[in-house]
């Protein structure tokens, strides 16, 4: 508990939920670092699926670039109408859940759940990637630093709302200011001193290979959308007025988002700057901009942190949309319950987990994981805006026309996305995230049919109460002593039918057991039982059903003594037969396991 108390702080009273929301600056800081960061490895994503064709299809980076660009506008619009209209956050599951209906909520959900462990992912192995190529040295070590970087960022989110927006407002804002010097200084290059053209623009061939090599940069160059979501699904996490709050971030996100992207992507194209394994395309931009000096040690160490702490959009966005699923009972409710800190905990802890296993399962290798990435969030992007179409038709809210044409945009584009990317992206690993979607939706269809059967089973409906026509009482001994005594006076009190078991392995002890017995045993009868096989459990057990069926109508308490020593790694010298006892009770209806524990004295 001190370690606990060290690591994320004292507990947060719940009236105080409010004070620890967020302003526009650290919701910016908290919602955008994933789509910001997106802009270090879009273009070189883009560049990676042209390149294949050597220079013949490179002069398809700008229009490539642009057609990405229009898109952040798009979405950003479409879910700022998202925003607006349900307040209460949720984004695309709440959308889809309330318009197209459950199933179509838990397929935006599942994509979403998965989108944000991806995000992870490929955030904190690209933040490495950056790390590594100004500090060659740790490529060997990237898993252990991808993991690390991992728990740290955990720790901050468990600390609170409000602290890690703290924790998290410099690294964004160094990024912010390090890439608009660095995009400056290059444009100031570009029309002040004009540089060579070094991409001699050839006209491809108009083949299917061209095509789809051309689509496939486009899918892949799109993972600079994801994120734009994050801010729809934490409306609830601003300060009031929340909706407006969470849209002019959303807004302020969506124009650097873009101005980013597309200033990276052109002077990229200018600089004729190609991907390299060992050292990034932002990183090789940034050395024909500023040469190796301080801003490019900046811009690098701005990098590296924002990838990594792009990861934190995951960290408020999974287990916020985890809650709202928990609530209608197609997860477990664990998830929708607050933490010391007013934080979804459950929900930190498990991303942290699934991404990191995911980390290790690719060797923390970005490419290898970019393909797995923006199916889902796409998909779901597609579900949100088909579900805003049919809400404006349902309310004919002041500009629903306007509003319609808008959602409708979106969802077609982004719908054109989807097919795109699972078409161009499927044997490259999106097949995975195809296949997950639905298993994760069918186990949320279990969670919830669990529920209600639970529910069921819980019901007070015709219930007649009853009382217990007779209450044995049962005490497992292993020996006489005062364990055995203080749980013999509770046993006693609860029942006027008690009986001691002891299981016989050694007649000589039993002998011994019998004498003492006849002292210390305070009138309750003693029942030997034989065990040629020298097992404990197996005859108790077979006793405690000769009991409960002697008396149908009643129920029978297994009082059992417990050793409590007063260091942790003293249980470690004593058998576990208690706990195992209670572990096989638990399941055997109308038998109840009772503790008396015996303190050792420090």
């Amino acid at each position: 508990m001190s370690i606990k108390r060290f690591l994320i702080g004292q507990p947060i009273e719940t009236i105080k939920e409010k004070r620890e929301r967020l302003t526009k600056l650290t919701g910016l800081a908290i919602f955008s670092s994933d789509a910001l960061s997106s802009v270090a490895y879009a273009t070189e994503e883009i560049l990676l699926a042209l390149i294949i064709a050597g220079s013949l299809l490179l002069s398809y980076t700008l229009p490539v670039g642009i057609a990405i660009a229009v898109l952040i506008i798009i979405v950003a619009t479409s879910y700022y109408q998202v925003i607006h209209a349900y307040p209460t956050g949720g984004g695309a599951y709440i959308v889809a859940k309330e318009n197209l209906g459950i199933n179509a909520g838990l397929v935006a959900g599942a994509a979403l759940l998965i989108d944000y462990v991806m995000t992870v992912a490929v955030s904190v192995t690209a933040g490495i990637a950056a790390l590594t190529s100004a500090f060659p040295y740790l490529y060997e070590h990237r898993v252990l630093v991808c993991i690390i970087a991992i728990i740290l960022i955990s720790i901050a989110n468990l600390r609170g709302v409000r602290e890690a927006g703290v924790v998290f407002s410099f690294p964004t804002y160094a990024f912010i200011g390090s890439l608009l010097l660095l995009l400056s200084i290059g444009f100031t290059g570009y029309f002040f001193e004009p540089q060579p053209h070094f991409v001699k623009d050839i006209q491809p061939s108009g083949d299917f290979i061209a095509l789809f090599i051309i689509l496939r940069a486009f899918s892949s160059g799109c993972a600079a959308l994801t994120g734009i979501e994050a801010v729809a699904n934490g409306v609830q996490a601003f300060k009031p007025p929340e909706a407006k709050n969470a849209g002019v971030t959303l807004i302020w996100l969506a124009v650097i988002l873009a101005t980013f992207f597309a200033g990276i992507t052109f002077l990229s194209h200018h600089f004729a700057i190609l991907p390299r394994e060992e050292e990034t395309v932002l990183s090789q931009l940034a050395t024909v901009v500023t040469g190796r000096g301080v801003l490019y040690y900046m811009v690098q160490f701005s990098t590296s942190l924002i990838l990594i702490l792009a990861a934190n959009t995951s960290f408020a966005g999974f287990p916020r949309l985890a809650s709202f699923i928990a609530k209608d009972r197609y997860m477990p409710r664990q998830l929708s319950n607050l933490g010391d800190r007013l934080v979804f905990s459950n929900g930190i802890l498990i991303l942290a987990t699934l991404s990191s296993l995911l980390i290790i399962l690719f060797q923390g290798k970005t490419h290898a994981l970019i393909p797995l990435y923006a199916v889902g969030v796409f998909l779901a992007f597609t579900l949100s805006q088909a579900g805003m179409v049919k809400h404006w038709i349902k309310s004919k809210d002041v500009g629903w026309k306007k509003n319609i044409i808008i959602n409708g945009v979106g969802a077609v584009t982004t719908c054109i996305v989807v097919i795109i990317i699972g078409f161009t992206k499927f044997y490259h690993g999106a097949w995975i995230v195809i296949i997950a979607i639905p298993g994760i939706v069918y186990l949320t269809k279990k969670i919830h049919r669990h529920y209600e059967y639970a529910a069921e089973q819980l019901s007070l409906n015709g219930t007649v109460i009853e009382e217990y026509k007779h209450h044995s009482v049962v005490v497992p001994i292993s020996g006489v002593h005062k364990a055995v005594l203080g749980a013999l006076k509770y046993a006693k009190s609860l029942s006027d039918d008690v009986g001691a078991v002891y299981v016989c392995l050694d007649p000589i002890e039993t002998e011994k057991i019998r004498e003492k017995w006849g002292k210390y045993g305070m009138g309750v009868p003693l029942i030997i039982l034989e065990s040629p096989y020298r097992s404990i459990t197996e005859p108790l057990i077979d006793y405690i059903e000769d009991v409960k069926k002697r008396y149908k109508d009643g129920i029978v308490t297994v009082v059992l003594p417990e050793f409590v020593p007063s260091r942790w790694w003293h249980h470690l010298l004593h058998n576990q037969t208690a706990l195992f006892i209670k572990g096989i009770l638990l399941f055997k209806k109308g038998v109840f396991a009772t503790s008396v524990p015996f303190h050792f004295r420090k």
